[in-house]
């Protein structure tokens, strides 16, 4: 291994440490705690090493974020394969989809609603979104008109869904009736 590939693996490790002590530390406190004096802290670096990774909390956000989009796709696709009817593999993603926001809950607030510099729909857009919006899209019936609109309404319902759930404003004892007539509703 050459000097360079091993700088690059250190690095890797080192941005690998901040992107999980930020998820800890919001997970057990909330994205509040999550400072960059707090992150050196926690990883025993100091600040400069941490702006020497990331320009700014924002970005540190935004890599977390990053790696719950891989996380949520793996999640959906799973959810997917399952059945063989499509009605049943929208309701399954719906579900798996509601389930990782309630389970990841910093996590799922990392990913859309805290600020970063990730953009969505764009040329720039990151594969890790795209990717995750595809799993979306697969599901959605080709008949659709056009399953990019679909794709984000069903998305934009499975978010909504999610924040009243998370603020205790929807019963999560009804969340499968809420996934099939959201199934249902948009799709049938």
């Amino acid at each position: 291994m050459g000097v360079a590939e091993r700088k690059n693996r250190e690095r890797e490790a080192r941005e690998r440490r901040i992107t999980a002590a930020a998820r800890q530390i919001a997970e057990a406190e909330g994205w509040s705690a999550v400072t960059v004096r707090r992150l050196a802290d926690e990883i025993e670096y100091t600040q400069p090493v941490l702006y020497s990774h990331f320009k700014n909390r924002d970005a540190i956000v935004g890599a977390v974020a990053l790696e719950g989009f891989r996380e949520i796709k793996k999640v959906l696709q799973h959810a997917a394969q399952g059945p063989t009817d499509s009605r049943q593999a929208r309701e399954d993603v719906a579900i798996a989809y509601l389930d990782f926001a309630r389970e990841h809950p910093a996590l799922y607030e990392a990913m859309f609603t805290m600020s970063t510099d990730l953009q969505f729909a764009k040329a720039g857009t990151p594969s890790e979104l795209r990717e995750a919006f595809e799993v979306l899209a697969a599901v959605v019936p080709p008949s659709c008109r056009d399953v990019d609109v679909a794709t984000e309404t069903f998305w934009a319902a499975l978010h909504g869904l999610a924040q009243l759930e998370s603020s205790g404003r929807i019963k999560h004892s009804t969340r499968l009736a809420r996934a099939a007539l959201l199934v249902h509703g948009l799709f049938e």
